[in-house]
């Protein structure tokens, strides 16, 4: 048996599996917007580990900044005891590029921990216990995260969650009057991503931060998919004007390494600290190392210029991607929904898409949609390529 089939028998026995048909591509490295399986073949890759990668594959800095911090430090104690450089560096540099409202940053794991944090604050803050989500919405998927997901199919099978979830409908005034006296916070993502990117419409936020400042709910905006430069500025909300109250980061947080993060004025984060002690504890939130491939991966893209060409790309896409069998192309910046008629249509044009060297997938509340979010490096030649196979991609009767 060659080595290549052994690990993927493994992989099947051995690794925890999220669904009976994984995509099963044993990569073997990666380098800017290239992944190379165990054969030599080369994959476009169209997803950037879902909006993780957005300065691409091993920047050559975040590398350098990981083999820094490796040869200094790796863990030493839990989360919030000792002063380490990374930590204060990067949280430093996320304060200096948000508003003052924002600038305590809570680091976390992950973005389902970063959601888990934020309810606990929201409801320490207010002394409240109501939440209210949206349908069609993603948060993570720990049990408190999924208590505010949007859709019943997944929560089901896990019922008893969370009480005191109230989920309304996205985009519709309306749903403002279920922000109440009583809700702690309201929970929305700036741009619903795995709708298949259904943007907010900007009348409609403002309103819903008018209606949670009436009623001294908190405004948490999750921007865990579109933050870091994905919907061509460097927080999603900057596009729409509004501010939130708590901001929600995650995937390109790290540079590549796992990491989340909460982020609230410090008097609101300053509740956590007693009454009692350690009201919100990690061990290993703001790895150090992690920190330091996050700092540097936010310090080449606040100076590339990546993020001030997105626009320019995003309309490229939207240029090429003209075929009858599309139904709808969503985007907000290279954040990119391209609609099909169905799932089983959508799947297998995303296997030829793989098969034809490029990487992609579907949406979760929209399996109809192919997706698409580049690392943000992605080239004008890399996007007609990428367009190319897509469309090369479509069955020629459709």
């Amino acid at each position: 048996m060659s080595h290549s089939n052994d690990n993927h028998r493994m992989f099947l026995r051995h690794v925890a599996q999220t669904s009976p048909n994984p995509l099963g591509l044993e990569i073997v490295k990666a380098e800017g917007l290239y992944l190379y399986d165990r054969s030599g073949k080369e994959y476009l890759d169209l997803i950037g580990g879902i909006s993780v990668c957005n300065t691409g594959h091993r920047h050559p800095r975040v590398i350098r900044a990981i083999k820094d911090q490796a040869d200094r430090y790796l863990h030493l104690l839990v989360y919030g005891e000792l002063v380490q450089s990374p930590q204060v560096e990067y949280a430093a540099l996320l304060a200096a590029h948000l508003p003052a409202s924002l600038d305590s940053v809570y680091f976390t794991n992950s973005g389902a921990e970063a959601t888990e944090g934020a309810m606990k604050l929201a409801k320490r803050v207010t002394g409240r216990t109501e939440i209210v989500a949206f349908n069609k919405s993603y948060h993570g998927s720990t049990q408190g995260a999924l208590s505010v997901m949007g859709d019943e199919y997944w929560r089901n099978a896990f019922r008893p969650l969370l009480p005191g979830i109230r989920h309304v409908e996205y985009n519709s005034p309306g749903a403002l009057a279920a922000i109440t006296p009583e809700t702690a916070c309201v929970i929305a993502e700036t741009v619903q991503a795995e709708r298949g990117v259904v943007a907010p419409n900007e009348a409609w936020l403002r309103q819903l931060r008018q209606r949670c400042d009436a009623t001294g709910a908190l405004l948490v905006l999750d921007e865990i998919q579109t933050g870091f430069g994905r919907t061509g500025t460097l927080w999603g909300f900057q596009r729409y004007n509004v501010l939130p109250d708590i901001l929600l980061l995650g995937k390109a947080l790290g540079g590549g390494l796992p990491m989340g993060a909460f982020i609230a004025h410090r008097q609101r984060m300053w509740s956590l600290t007693g009454d009692p002690v350690l009201g919100h504890i990690t061990t290993f939130g703001g790895h150090p190392l992690c920190c330091a491939a996050g700092l540097a991966s936010m310090q080449v893209l606040l100076e590339s210029g990546w993020i001030e060409a997105v626009a320019r790309k995003e309309a490229l896409f939207r240029r090429l991607l003209v075929h009858p069998a599309i139904k709808s192309v969503r985007s907000s910046g290279l954040l990119i929904a391209v609609e099909f008629d169905d799932f089983e249509q959508n799947k297998r044009i995303i296997d030829a898409c793989i098969a034809g060297g490029l990487l992609t997938d579907w949406y979760l509340f929209a399996p109809q949609c192919l997706r698409i979010a580049p690392p943000l490096s992605i080239t004008e030649e890399q996007i007609e390529k990428a367009c190319s196979i897509i469309l090369s991609s479509i069955p020629a009767h459709l």
